[in-house]
Formats: C-alpha cells, structure tokens, sequence
C-alpha cells in the first residue's frame, strides 16, 4: 500500500514556491539551523523518525536527458517518517509547532496557515506525493521500540563485559536489575491496532482491489492454513474462579472491625448509614 510500511508512513509533499520570495525561506532555514531551540516541539514528538525541508530552484531539477523545463515556480519539498496515522501526524504537528510551520512554508503558495487545521489537512494532502516504494528494516517496530531494543542491547553488553569476574550470586544480581531496568524493551513487535477509522474504513475500500492483485496470477493473497480450537468450558470456568477467597474473607473482617459492623458472608461490608437529621423549626433556624 502507498506510503505505509509496517508500523511506518512516509510523507513527501511537494510546494511551489513564489520565487522573489524564495530568499525569505532561506533565511528562516538559516535561523532554524542556529537557532534549533525554536524546533523543540517538534523534537519533542519521538514518533517521527526524521522531518526535512529541501528549497529546489526553478534551474535545480534533475533533467534526465530531457530538454530544460520552464518553471514559473520554485519549489519545496517536504519529507518525513513517522509511526501512527496520517491525521494524527498532522494533528500533532500542527499543535506542535504551529508557528514553526507558518514560517517554513510562509513563501509557498496558497498556504492556508496552520491554524485552523482543516484547511492546513486539505493543502497538505493536495500537494502530497506518494511513496508506492517504500522499505521499511524493521516493519513491526516503532521508533521507540527500537530505541528501546538498542538500550537493552547495550545494558547486555556492559553486563557480559564483566560477567567473567562476578560470582553467581553477583552476575544473577546484576541481570536482574538489568531486567528491571529494561521492561520497557522486552515485549514482541507487531503491528498497533487500528488508530484511526478513516485509515480502517480506506483499507476496507481497497479490500476489493487489492485482492485481484495479491498473490501468483492474480488470484488474490495466499491462503494461510490457521487451526481455531475453542477453548473448553470447563478450563473458562476454573480460569474464572475466586482463588483467593480466603483472602478477601479475611479483608472483609478488617474492615468490618474498623466500621463496627457484621458483614454478609456473600457481599462486602457497607459503612454504617448516618443518623437522620433532627428536624429543626423555621424559627430556631433564623435565630440561629
């Protein structure tokens, strides 16, 4: 499917640009670069993998052989990776850096700003171009999953550096908090549900589609041999019941001494309901 590889979607968006307002972007990006703190809400948002923006001159087009194309425009060319939705990225980015973004493509033409999003969504998807090749390492992991996965791989390393001079004792003691240290990290890849319900509803529509296409022939994807065995009723009884009834009989007794009552065996205690209110005069309560 275009743009999605796994967990990751790549986004390339390509924006003319006036050209005798080109030199302001320029400017802005010299700024960005010296000054990187007017990008920390974007660094701050650790589901994208990279973001760049490229100014491509009118004369800068790769000619391929082909004679001299006559550009009126210049232009930009936005690309970036990140895991999650289309809706989400633009969503966060938006409320990011939304005055970081009004700056980068302040030259491009008909840019709507940022705020409201709606029309920044509709000008954005406009000018997108999509990736149909696009590979992906590591298709079940997010960014952060892989993060993760290096620092696990580097606590390992420091632990089997200097396993060879620790006894049992010390080496078991040392992995153990290497696995509290690493929880984060340990779990299997896979592919997060579904996010968004537009990104369901396009895949259902392409269902159709794809299948004429997946596998040798056109024959559609190919058939993976899957064994369903209901699980017993008998195992989903006893999965279910109450184990530890001693237990909570024993916590239903503390708290009945700390209330002074006597519980039902069956429920938990109820604290005991309060006094009802005297009733007091209309003339008692406007002296008092």
């Amino acid at each position: 499917m275009s743009n999605l590889a796994g967990k990751a979607y790549a986004m390339n968006v390509v924006t003319p640009m006036r050209p005798g307002a080109t030199w302001i972007n320029t400017f802005i990006f010299m700024l960005s670069r010296a000054l990187p703190g007017t990008l920390s809400g974007l660094l701050g948002l650790g589901f994208i993998h990279f973001a760049r923006w490229v100014m491509i001159r009118r004369d800068q087009w790769p000619q391929l052989g082909q004679p001299p194309a006559k550009l009126s425009n210049d232009y930009m060319l936005f690309c970036s990776n990140f895991n999650g939705t289309w809706d989400q990225y633009i969503d966060a980015f938006a409320d990011g850096i939304p005055g970081g973004l009004d700056l980068f493509w302040y030259s491009s033409t008909k840019y709507p700003n940022s705020i409201p999003v709606t029309p920044f969504k509709n000008y954005i998807r406009a000018n997108q171009v999509d990736t149909n090749y696009y590979y992906n390492a590591t298709p079940g992991s997010g960014q952060r999953d892989i993060k993760l996965a290096l620092k696990l791989l580097h606590d390992l390393a420091a632990v089997a550096a200097k396993a060879g001079g620790l006894s049992d004792a010390e080496l078991a003691s040392a992995f153990e908090r290497l696995l509290i240290a690493n929880q984060g990290g340990l779990g299997s890849p896979g592919y997060a549900p579904i996010a968004s319900c537009d990104t369901a509803a396009a895949d259902r529509n392409r269902a159709d589609a794809e299948l004429g296409l997946w596998g040798e022939g056109g024959t559609g994807p190919i058939k993976a041999e899957r064994t369903l065995e209901p699980i017993a009723q008998d195992v989903v009884l006893a999965s279910s019941a109450n184990e530890d009834e001693a237990v909570r009989a024993e916590v239903r007794a503390a708290v009945a001494a700390a209330l002074n009552i006597t519980p039902n065996a069956g429920e938990p205690p109820h604290a005991p309901e309060p006094p009802p209110e005297t009733p007091v005069r209309k003339e008692e309560r406007a002296d008092g």
